[in-house]
């Protein structure tokens, strides 16, 4: 199993595999802390997470829950777990989530931690922790529940069900549906860099900024997110790409800035 960063300019591809269905275990998961370690130590401008194999994941190794003989036991192996997608949700750049094909499970969930979620045509997602009497445990039910509503959260977690990339689209859960001319994954790789790469040249900071402000309106809706929102939208006053971008619209016109995210 391995899970390895690489540069792509300004963006940051994580490339996560086992070598088989990509199931989710301990030892993947201190891999992924390494890999994170690297990307909050020298921050890109954006963060893309893919996986390689027939499948992004084909759920998780079930024996890690069943080794767990106590409650107690079980509630530290969930709470290692939920330290996953929430490390991604916390990252201060835009990330992007790339499903070429099934996407189960822990997959999904650390999915849904990210900002935006492309899926190729063939792409199928359920959370699907019914089958063994469990309820999801890294997030994934009140992601989902964000996104598409607490109603369409509870079907896709009460059936287990797969859903199709187009039906999740249409529940505002997958952001775009790719279809690539060539409809292999590196096409879908390509376009999902591309794709990214817009991201990394914008201005990082407002990013960072956005990211936050809906951090509380997720937290406490608009009351909340708008108590925050004069103070830290301020605190880019001292960004150069504000001044920068400023400048450039009023001599320039809109559209002709170029920022360098600070």
């Amino acid at each position: 199993m391995s899970v390895e960063v690489t540069r792509q300019g300004d963006v940051a591809v994580l490339t996560f595999t086992d070598g088989g269905v990509n199931l989710y275990s301990l030892d993947l998961h201190d891999e992924f802390d390494v890999a994170l370690d690297a990307i909050e130590a020298d921050l890109p401008r954006a963060v893309v997470v893919r996986a390689e194999g027939k499948l992004v994941s084909g759920g998780v190794d079930v024996a890690q829950f069943y080794a767990r003989k106590t409650k107690a036991d079980t509630k530290a192996l969930y709470d290692r777990m939920i330290e996953l997608p929430d490390r991604f949700a916390a990252l201060e750049v835009p990330t992007v989530f790339a499903a070429h094909a099934l996407t189960l499970t822990w997959a999904i969930e650390v999915a849904l931690a990210c900002d935006i979620l492309l899926a190729t045509p063939k792409a199928k997602f359920g959370l699907v922790e019914r089958v063994v009497g469990l309820t999801p445990t890294m997030g994934g039910t009140q992601r989902f529940a964000s996104r598409a509503g607490v109603a369409r959260a509870k079907e896709f977690v009460f059936t287990g069900d797969l859903y199709e990339a187009a039906t999740l689209e249409r529940w505002n859960v997958v952001n775009r549906v790719i279809d690539t001319e060539g409809g292999t994954q590196a096409d879908f790789d390509a376009e999902v860099l591309r794709f990214a790469e817009q991201l990394a040249v914008g201005p990082t900071k407002a990013f960072a900024a956005g990211k936050q402000i809906l951090r509380h309106f997720e937290s406490g809706g608009v009351a909340e997110a708008n108590a925050h929102t004069t103070a830290i939208a301020s605190d880019l006053f001292d960004t150069q790409d504000l001044q920068d971008g400023m400048a450039s619209f009023l001599t320039e016109g809109p559209g002709k800035a170029t920022f360098h995210g600070r």
